[in-house]
């Protein structure tokens, strides 16, 4: 009886979603292009996105060595504050230790959300 229910609640949110989207979406679609037109090239070919997409790539990964070096020099920092941890100012601990904090957050709230947005399990 509950999955008929929420099969039932799903396809009303699901009717209500596409209503919405055949009312709006059509002119927030031209607003969305009409704010964005200095990003379009012309002509919009197959081959112009396809050039843009190798330009795309290639540019991501021309961009590796730079942060290597950026990789690098962060690491560099990390080891240079842990052996001289002494020194350290509390400051200093709080701020890591909160920078931690929020990375174990957001680790849990994928998790979550990866799970379907239940905390207790994965639906099985």
């Amino acid at each position: 009886m509950a999955l008929a229910s929420k099969v039932a609640q799903l396809q009303s949110k699901a009717t209500q979603a596409s209503e919405f989207v055949a009312k709006n979406g059509s002119l927030y679609y031209k607003q969305l292009i009409e704010q964005n037109k200095h990003h379009i090239q012309e002509p919009s070919t197959v081959e112009k996105c396809n050039l843009l997409s190798k330009q795309l790539f290639y540019t991501r990964l021309a961009s590796i060595p730079g942060r290597y070096e950026a990789l690098q020099k962060e690491i560099d920092y990390v080891k240079h504050m842990w052996r001289n941890r002494k020194e350290l100012k509390l400051e200093d601990a709080g701020i890591a230790t909160l920078f931690g904090l929020e990375c174990f957050a957001w680790y849990c709230a994928g998790e979550i959300v990866g799970r379907g947005f239940t905390f207790t399990g994965y639906h099985v």
